[in-house]
């Protein structure tokens, strides 16, 4: 039996709640505290790469239309590159910091892979608001990385990032296929759940 997608997104949802605590303690008391424990360098870059690994499945299994697996594969594979890119950092195999480019266009192709997959407009459903909310939040914050590049003690450029991995999980822990929006709902959307 095929869980209901609204299953799926918090169950990634969480995921990305864990990946922006990670980060905001990161940023909260510094890079150079959070390295003193060595494995957690390792936390966040493994879970991101984790979570590239279990879109796999979701992309083959869960989606009705070639639009959704190639949306979710490319969030897959990005998500896997960046992931890599980062425990390669950690782990002191890659040395230039410009390697966080990964995580910019990660984030870029997952905005607009958000907002190409859905083709209703904004306030269709509580799910077509969310898919271009989340699109357009991705799209701005793939800027973080590159500000993070170019002066990584920045307070406010690494708890920027962590607070935008906690808003997509705040969105994702809303998604629900068929809702109202705003008290909006579409009559071709279908019956509320």
């Amino acid at each position: 039996m095929t869980p209901r997608a609204e299953t799926v997104h918090w169950l990634f949802a969480t995921g990305f709640l864990l990946l922006g605590l990670f980060l905001l303690a990161e940023a909260i008391v510094g890079r150079d505290v959070w390295a003193k424990r060595r494995w957690r360098l390792y936390l966040w870059p493994s879970l991101a790469f984790g979570l590239g690994v279990l879109l796999w499945p979701v992309s083959v299994f869960f989606t009705n239309s070639t639009l959704h697996m190639i949306a979710h594969a490319s969030w897959a594979e990005t998500a896997m590159i960046a992931g890599g890119a980062q425990l390669g950092l950690a782990r002191g195999k890659l040395h230039s910091r410009w390697w966080s480019i990964t995580v910019t266009v990660s984030l870029a192709v997952s905005g607009a892979a958000f907002l190409i997959h859905e083709q209703n407009p904004w306030l269709f459903s509580r799910s077509a608001f969310l898919h271009h909310a989340l699109g357009w939040t991705l799209i701005v914050a793939a800027l973080l990385p590159l500000l993070q590049a170019w002066r990584p003690r920045v307070f406010a450029w690494n708890a920027g990032f962590a607070m935008v991995w906690i808003t997509i999980a705040v969105l994702l822990y809303c998604d629900r296929d068929v809702a109202p929006i705003f008290g909006h709902l579409s009559p071709l959307a279908g019956a509320p759940r």
